[in-house]
């Protein structure tokens, strides 16, 4: 007796739907348009050296009231000192691209509610990144000052431009990344991790985690650039459980 299926359709696969050899596929190409882009962008920051040495070189000058000269102590040092910016200033420069392909790849894994919290997110990292390093570059001169009086006196500063720059750009790069704080936050508190309550509850030990934290990762070691780096986190801190509960809702 022949059997008769009606009224059966097969279910179509989402558009979105994608093999893992297709996710590879395209997790290769949104790499190569990341470091493409990358690329570009580090040679235009190759040939504005001058203008970014500058800018990174005022917080020393506010120390020593003009006199700031960078003296080399290898021939290879300017060379060193000019890829590296033109590496920092590339990353600057390509990082909308790069988290446009983040973006990209991201997104067919999403539900549309997902979608809907994403731009926000995105866009919250980037001005919260911008804000931690502004914040860094405006503690530099003060940390810069303790540093000298820690010396004592007897002591001349004659600075390497390596590690003089090592010091700026990794306290920009540690402050812009803990500004990251409050986004990590509502999103677990998003995914149901944590809840605004139980975040409130802790409110006392996360003060005294973020004091230390602060403390710890403070690249120059003085008491200013630790309190500009913790009195921000600890208003993320309830920013971000206010920002839940009205998510939550």
């Amino acid at each position: 007796m022949a059997l008769r299926v009606t009224g059966a359709r097969r279910s179509r696969p989402s558009p979105d739907a994608m093999t893992l050899t297709e996710h590879l596929g395209e997790l290769r190409r949104r790499l190569v348009l990341s470091v493409l882009a990358l690329s570009a962008a580090a040679v235009v920051a190759f040939f504005l050296y001058e203008p970014m040495l500058h800018v990174l070189q005022h917080p020393y000058c506010q120390v020593t009231h003009g006199s700031c000269q960078l003296y080399v102590t290898s021939p290879l040092d300017g060379l060193s000192l000019r890829i590296k910016m033109a590496g920092f200033g590339g990353l600057v420069l390509a990082s909308p691209i790069i988290l446009w392909q983040v973006w990209r790849f991201i997104t067919p894994g999403l539900n549309p509610r997902e979608k809907r919290y994403a731009i926000p997110f995105v866009a919250c990292s980037i001005v919260l990144f911008l804000l931690g390093c502004a914040l860094a570059y405006y503690s530099l001169p003060h940390a810069l000052g303790f540093l000298e009086r820690i010396g004592g006196p007897s002591l001349k500063q004659i600075y390497n431009p390596n590690q003089y720059l090592s010091l700026v750009l990794l306290m920009m790069a540690l402050f812009g990344a803990t500004f990251e704080f409050p986004v990590i936050l509502v999103a677990l508190e998003l995914a149901g991790v944590l809840s605004p309550k139980r975040l409130l509850s802790w409110w006392r030990y996360a003060i005294i985690a973020i004091t230390a934290v602060a403390a710890i990762f403070t690249p120059s070691a003085d008491p200013f650039s630790m309190m500009v780096m913790a009195v921000p986190l600890i208003v993320f801190y309830f920013l971000a459980i206010f920002v839940g509960k009205l998510l939550g809702r």
